[in-house]
Parts: C-alpha cells; structure tokens; sequence
C-alpha cells in the first residue's frame, strides 16, 4: 500500500440476512458509495467485508447505509498491532472495543445447551462423537463456561433482539401485529357489516404493510427498485385499489410469516458453523511461578503452560509437555477413536482430556489456532462461488424484471385487446407480482454450499468453497503422492548390505550424511544406527541433491547417500551392485547407496508400509467410477510394486517438476484430485483441478490446496467426493423445487386458478422449502457407501 493511499479492508457482521438476495441489495447498495470496493457478503456466515477508502467515505455511513435497508450491522473490531483477544469470526463485535456496543454482561451462558457426556471415565469404543460435537463434562463445562466461544462472543448484534425468542424481534412482532389486526378486521365482518369490515382490512393492510414499504423504499434510493419488497408493496397497494382488502390485508401477513420461517430457517443452517465457535473454552488454567491461576483462554501467549484436567477441553494449540493421556479429537477433526497422546505430541484447541492430568505448552496464540482456522476457512469459502451459483444470480437479474414486464402485460392486453374486465386482469397481474421474487431460487445454490461446508468441516473435510464442490463432483481421477499420503511416511530399514567395509562403519558413513536432516529415509537410517549403537561420523557441508540424495564432507572426504541409478552415473555402483539393489526394489522396498569418490560402501533398504485405509480408499473410489493414480519419485520397480499392491495406476521416478507435468496433463483432459501433504506437494497441489492437503501436513501444503483432510485418511477423499456429489445433487433439487413451483403457479395465476394468497405463499413456501432441503446435507453421512 502506498503512502498516500488510505484504503483498508473492514470486516463486519450483519444480521438479518435470510437469503442471497438479502446479499444482493446490500452489494449493490453499497458498490454505489465512493470508496468502496470488492464488497463481499455471506449470508450464511453473516459477514460483509469490503475495501474503504475512508476519504471518501466513512465506516458509519457504510453502517448507515445496511441499516437502511432493514439489517442489523456491527463491526467486528477495530485493527490492533497486537491482537491479545480472540475475535472469532463469527462474533458479532469486538471483544476489545466499547465502541461496538457490544455489554459482555448480557450474554446469558444459560441459553447454551452444554449437556453432554461424561468423557472423563466414559468407554470410547464404539461411542460416535460426530453426533455430539459439542459434549462436554457437565461440570467441566460450568467450569470453562464451554460455548462461548471468546470473551464478549455473541452471535446476534441487534440488542434489541439478543437472547429473544421469535415473537419479540422485530420480524416476529410485525407477524404478531398483522395477525392481531387481521383477525380484529374478521371479527368485525363476521359480527358487523361488510362495509365496516372494508375499512378494517385496509387499515390491517396499510399498517401491516408500512414496514415493508419503508425497506422498498430505501432500497430503491439504493439504486436496487426490483425487491420483494416492493413487489409486495405494489401488490398489496393495488389489490386496495380493486376492492381487495380483505385478500390484501392476509399477503401481507402471511409475507410477514413468511419473512419470519425465512430467517429461522437461515439461521438453523448457520448453526452448525457457529457450534465450530462453542469447542474452544473460555478460559484456562495457566501455571506461572509454581501457581495455577484461572485466565481467559483467549489471552494465552505462545509459551506460556497451561493445567487441563481430565474431561476438560484444550483451551490451545500446543504440545503436551508433561503427562499422558487419550485426547478425544472428535470435536475438531470428527475421529471417533481418542489417540493416546505423550510428551511431544501435538494437541488441537477443543479436544477433550479424557483420561489423565495433562500440562500444555502454548504453540498457537488464539486467533491462529485450528478452530479459528477452520472457522476462517468455512466463512472465506462462503465467497468463493461456484460457477452454478453464478449463472442463478445472473438468470436472477433478469427474472425480476421480465416478471414485472410481464404482470404488466396481463394487466393490460386482456382488457384493452379483448374487452376482459380490467380489476380481473389487475388482480391476475398483482399475483403474478408475488411470484417475481427470485428468493427460492437465489438461495437454493448457498444453503446447499454452507451445509456442505459444514458437514465436512465436522467430519475433518475442509473445502473452499462452491466451486472447490462443483469442481471435486465432477472429478473422475485422483492422483495420491505416495510417502506420507498412501503411506505412513516412516520409512524403516529392512536390509544392509555392506559391500567395502563393516556394516557398522558403513552407517557411521551414512549417518553422518544423514545427520540433521528431516527427510524421511535419512530419519530411518538415523533411527537405525542409533538402535545398532553406532555414532555417527562428524560431518561438514551437508546439502540435499534433489531427487537424488545428499551428500556431505565426512571424515575429511566427501561421500554421498543416493539413489542407485545417481550412484551407478557417478560410476560408483557396478553392474553387480545394481542387480543386488533392483531385486531389494521388486519387492517394493526403497534402496539407498552409501559412497564415497568412485566406490560404493553399501546399500541400505527401507520399506515405507502403506496406510491402513490406503487400500480401502482407492477401492472405494473405484467403486464411485473415479480412477487412482500413484505420483512418486521412487524409482519404477518400487512404484510398480506398491502400485499393484494397492490396485491403482503409477508414475515414477518423478522430480517434483515432473509432478506438475503429470497433473497438468491430466487436468486438461479430464480434471483431477491431487492428494498431498508436504513442501514439495505444493506446486502440484495448486496445478491440480481440486488440490487437497492430508492433515498432518505442511502449513505451506495446507495454504494452497483448495481443500484439506484433518483425520489424515486416504477413505476421506472419497467421503469428500461423496460429499460433493451430494451436494451438487441437492442443488439440483432445490433449482427444481424453485423453478417448478414458480412455473406451476405462473400458470395458474395467469388463468385465474389461483389468488394473491397463494401466490405469497409459493413464494416463501419454495425458499423455506429449498432451504429446509440444503438442511438435509447437515445429516449426510458422506463416509457410508450407498
């Protein structure tokens, strides 16, 4: 950024959105402002994030300008150099800043469900935590005050209507009002006159009405005039002017019901992500000083110690430096198994202690840890749109007008060209007004998405975003790199051969090479001198030969640990040599020489076993029509080998270079999977149609896939897949539901077969309907094979 430049990106939660048209008018209304650019909403995820240049104009008047048209917006705090508190990115303000509005003290604990389960002495086997995410000990979680998230969290921002139920927001009092004055206008017609009776509709439809006139007002000052809002406010209007008050006066209340089923159901597919938020406790046990005093979790710095006790949830990031015990990682990874964790071994914020005292050592600072990424994730990929969702907001836009364009026809041809009665055609045309709104059409693409995402957020599949779905359904092949992601990636030797010395000084040789590095065959060589009690020799210069070994200044002459093909090139292995070191290598096992200046010391083979699902997974995937590739840099008798164990197809001897040939190559053809998870998996992982990183893998690898698999299983990938095909199949139920039904009712209304009642109620019927149906995808089960 410039210096003269003062444009900053500002991050803020807005309430009230029930579907993508909700996000359509607060873009459009805002893309008009000076100063602003790419403006980003999501409704699920309630977030609006834009580009300011505060110049031009201010943080309040884009505040002013959502509330306008009938939101609930609050920022989500003010940038610090230092954030000490934790913003989850579902809060709605900042837990730093008084200025947001946000009083911590009304905030009610009572209103989270923390019933749950016992996981101090609970039997695990056979238990399925994915159901219950969120359980906890009960007394652990009055302890921790479990489910809130961060200090001052709250997932409303309206003070007016936080902690209520429907019936006294905003939205729910306008239902309340209309159907009391709805009901008071039948009263009135049935024990008074009909005349009398006029009147109290209309005054039932004016007041009930007024509202939703206002918001289609102030849109239309916004440069958006197509709104549902003012369709019903043109409709409920011209129906008084036909004589239809009665019929008016019940649209406007049941589009006021409507509104309200509209936003409790938007707000049960928003659930499943802010439960993410309730996993991390709110505070913690710090020991300082031989002390332990109790501080707010969010607070907690890289290397300070925190106490958990057993049935607690981790309050952080970070590696178990005293104590051993089973941590349950169901919460965030969705494993239903608790891993027995010891000294030195990494820990998620959220997972529960369930056996024996455990002490911490921080790793991650709050708003870094794996929750708050994920979280992160799931809410960033609400952006990313998929291709179909972006044909529906553009048919969207001109669906709108062509419906008005037409109502406007049926008012009008019938009585000027045939002489039909003009009220008749009028009250025709009013309806098909009703039907004009692309809500349940708009809608039926992100709710589907949002529950996808958060289905496979809570099973440990990460996805970013619509299009990384469309693109994974539509996917038939999928290419694995093979160490670390088919197989365990610990590599353990299995023969050593010595051919110019003893075997101990021939891995005195090879350990010194070796020494330091954090390759996965120099760990197995390592690991195997020290088990055989020999120290390595004192080395110099040390560097990797990539794709083909290292080599270092050992005992004052160089020698190298390398393949066999680089050894026999430098002509230090002979033909017997090689012979020796392809049999090792049909048997699927890796062959490293040990050498010095033109001669060989020996030859070592290591075998890295496959996974334990490795099998299953590409079975599974062949079983779903998607074909597996193997991407290795092991040489072609092992790749073959490992290749033929698993039933799959092979590429060998591969540079990494190589590897994004390969996966170029068949991206063009037919798009492809690429399943990986170190530094070298990168480049490969974003050249593949859909990247995806295996858990346990880099942060590099990790950034640049475009999704990731927490529990680190080759039978998630097709559980993802399933996933995605589900998904997409949902969509295309919801575009169905949507488009049928206003096809079905254009029909009808137009030949008078159906009223200004029931056309309000096809209209939020399908958007509640399509909406309740992306719920479904909250259920599936994408790890059981259909």
């Amino acid at each position: 950024m410039s210096a003269n430049d003062t444009s900053e990106r500002c991050d803020w939660t807005v309430t009230g959105m029930d579907c993508a048209s909700c996000a359509t008018k607060i873009t459009t209304a805002l893309g008009r402002l000076p100063g602003v650019a790419d403006v980003q909403v999501g409704v699920m995820s309630e977030r609006l994030t834009l580009s300011l240049d505060v110049r031009q104009t201010t943080r309040a008047a884009v505040e002013a300008t959502v509330k306008t048209l009938g939101f609930g917006i609050a920022p989500k705090g003010a940038p610090v150099e230092r954030k000490k508190a934790f913003v989850l990115p579902v809060a709605g303000a900042a837990d730093t800043d008084d200025d947001a509005g946000h009083d911590p003290d009304k905030h009610d604990p009572d209103k989270h469900d923390h019933a749950g389960h016992d996981h101090a002495g609970h039997d695990h086997a056979g238990h399925d935590h994915k159901s219950n995410a969120a359980g906890v000990n009960p007394a652990t979680a009055r302890d921790q005050d479990v489910g809130h998230g961060g200090p001052g969290h709250s997932h409303a921002i309206d003070p007016k209507d936080r902690g209520k139920r429907w019936f006294q927001t905003a939205k729910g009092k306008l239902v309340v009002g209309t159907g009391l004055l709805l009901a008071s206008a039948w009263a009135v017609k049935l024990f008074a006159s009909e005349s009398l009776a006029y009147y109290a509709f209309f005054a039932a439809c004016v007041i009930g009405v007024a509202p939703v006139a206002v918001r289609a007002f102030n849109a239309l000052r916004a440069g958006i005039p197509f709104t549902i809002e003012a369709l019903m406010t043109i409709a409920a209007i011209g129906a008084l002017f036909i004589g239809a008050a009665e019929e008016a006066a019940l649209v406007v209340f049941l589009f006021a019901v409507g509104e309200v089923l509209e936003g409790v159901a938007a707000d049960k597919a928003r659930a499943s992500i802010r439960a993410l938020a309730d996993l991390v406790p709110k505070t913690a046990l710090l020991e300082e000083n031989g002390t332990t005093r109790e501080v707010d979790a969010a607070s907690l710095e890289i290397g300070q110690r925190v106490l958990v006790r057993p049935g607690e949830r981790i309050p952080a990031d970070g590696e178990i430096a005293e104590g051993t015990s089973g941590v349950d990682e169901s919460p965030v990874t969705g494993e239903s198994m608790p891993k027995t964790k010891g000294p030195g071994d990494a820990v998620f914020a959220g997972s529960i202690n369930a056996e024996a005292a455990l002490r911490i050592t921080v790793s991650k600072s709050a708003e870094d840890n794996t929750i708050a990424r994920i979280i992160a994730l799931v809410e960033e990929a609400e952006t990313a749109r998929a291709p179909t969702e972006r044909f529906i907001d553009r048919f969207s836009r001109i669906y709108m007008p062509a419906i008005v364009g037409l109502a406007v026809l049926v008012a009008i041809i019938p009585p000027l060209a045939m002489g039909a009665v003009w009220d008749t055609w009028i009250y025709r045309a009013l309806a098909l007004l009703l039907i004009g709104c692309p809500c349940a059409l708009v809608i039926s693409v992100p709710a589907s998405i949002a529950s996808a995402l958060s289905s496979g957020a809570r099973r440990g599949m990460l996805m970013k975003g619509g299009a990384v779905i469309e693109a994974a359904a539509r996917t038939t092949r999928v290419a694995f790199d093979k160490t670390g992601t088919l197989t365990v990636g610990k590599p353990a030797v299995t023969d050593v051969i010595a051919l110019a010395m003893t075997e101990a000084e021939m891995l005195a040789v090879a350990a010194g090479v070796e020494a330091g590095s954090s390759h996965p065959l120099a760990e197995a060589i390592l690991r195997r001198a020290e088990d055989a009690g020999v120290a390595a020799l004192p080395a110099t210069d040390a560097k990797a030969l990539i794709g083909k070994g290292a080599q270092a200044m050992v005992g004052g002459a160089a020698a190298w640990v390398a393949s066999p093909r680089h050894a026999a090139e430098v002509g230090a292995l002979d033909a017997a040599g090689l012979e020796r070191a392809a049999a090792m290598e049909q048997d699927g096992k890796t062959v490293v020489v040990v050498f010095r200046e033109k001669r060989a010391l020996g030859l070592i083979a290591m075998r890295d076993e496959p996974r334990a699902d490795a099998i299953e997974g590409v079975r599974q995937l062949k079983a779903m029509g998607v074909t597996s590739v193997m991407l290795t840099g092991d040489n072609a008798r092992t790749g073959a080998a490992i290749a033929r164990l698993m039933g799959m197809e092979h590429r060998a001897e591969l540079m990494p270079e190589d590897k994004v040939t390969e996966i170029k190559a068949m991206a063009a053809q037919v798009g492809v999977i690429m399943v990986g998870d170190g530094i070298n998996d990168a480049p490969a992982l974003a050249a593949a149609t859909v990247g995806v990183a295996m858990g346990s893998g880099t942060d590099v690898a990790l950034e640049t896939a475009a999704a990731a698999l927490l529990r680190n299983r080759v039978t998630d990938v097709a559980a993802m897949i399933r996933l995605a095909r589900g998904a997409m199949g949902n969509i295309r139920q919801n575009v169905t539901i949507a488009l049928g039904l206003k096809a079905v009712f254009l029909i009808t209304t137009v030949l008078g077969l159906t009223g200004l009642w029931i056309a309000i109620l096809a209209d939020t019927g399908a958007t509640v309907l399509v909406t309740l149906n992306a719920l479904r995808l909250l259920r599936f089960n994408p790890e059981r094979e259909s």
